[in-house]
């Protein structure tokens, strides 16, 4: 697994739940309500609200990032538990 992920074999990101009947169905009505959105404010709007969307974007990476480590961690750490308690 460890080779996987070194040659990208494995993405977390891609891998992950994202492709579930619920979250496939959730993406489809955020993008229905972004396209809505854009059709009633400004051009100034859409600027400010462009802005928003990609700090909102590194912000979602950071926290996939931080969750990804937190529970690679905490996996690891059950792994070694459970291995020193055998």
């Amino acid at each position: 697994m460890i080779k996987e992920l070194w040659h990208e074999n494995i993405n977390p990101q891609e891998d992950s739940r994202n492709d579930s009947p619920e979250m496939k169905e959730f993406m489809e009505y955020m993008a229905r309500h972004h396209d809505d959105l854009l059709k009633t404010i400004t051009d100034e709007q859409k600027e400010i609200f462009e802005k928003f969307e990609d700090c909102w974007g590194e912000y979602a990476n950071y926290a996939e990032e931080a969750i990804f480590e937190y529970a690679f961690k905490l996996g690891m750490n059950i792994a070694i538990e459970s291995l020193n308690n055998n």
